[in-house]
């Protein structure tokens, strides 16, 4: 599980470089031809690591249940993000990620209810499960910014 996690943190540092690369208009900003912004790809993958590790675990999350309902799967950006907010979705971006590692190593994480994921139809068993998945999810969004970028 370590080195899914150390992928993880890699992850999160090119996030993290990504957002300190744009300002808070490019960050909010929705190109023609795009159903969402670059800010809301970050605040997704944080919310859905949380969904996949915890919430299906029966464990508490960090992320309140107005960041779920912001950012999960199927919603879109509903106005600009303020910087305040922009800096607790970076926070999170590792914050979540040292968490997971703690309750890991404590043992925390020891119910899944088991979940199809409708990206790959693959069905998730365990945190071990979660935790790769969650790195080839966190993937996909950062083509997705990426592409994002060019026309911001």
């Amino acid at each position: 599980m370590n080195r899914s996690l150390q992928v993880t943190i890699a992850s999160r540092e090119l996030y993290k470089k990504l957002i300190e690369s744009c300002t808070l208009e490019q960050l909010n900003k929705i190109p023609q031809g795009f159903k969402n912004n670059i800010i809301w790809n970050v605040g997704h993958i944080v919310v859905t690591q949380q969904l996949l590790a915890y919430k299906l675990s029966g464990l508490s999350m960090m992320v309140t249940d107005e960041m779920v309902q912001k950012y999960q799967k199927g919603t879109a950006p509903q106005g600009n993000v303020s910087q305040e907010e922009v800096d607790a979705i970076k926070n999170l971006l590792f914050s979540t990620i040292t968490k997971t590692q703690e309750d890991l190593d404590n043992g925390l994480f020891q119910n899944y209810y088991e979940y199809t994921v409708s990206t790959a139809n693959f069905t998730l068993k365990n945190i071990e499960d979660a935790m790769q998945f969650n790195n080839f999810h966190e993937g996909i969004h950062i083509g997705v910014i990426l592409q994002l970028r060019k026309f911001v």
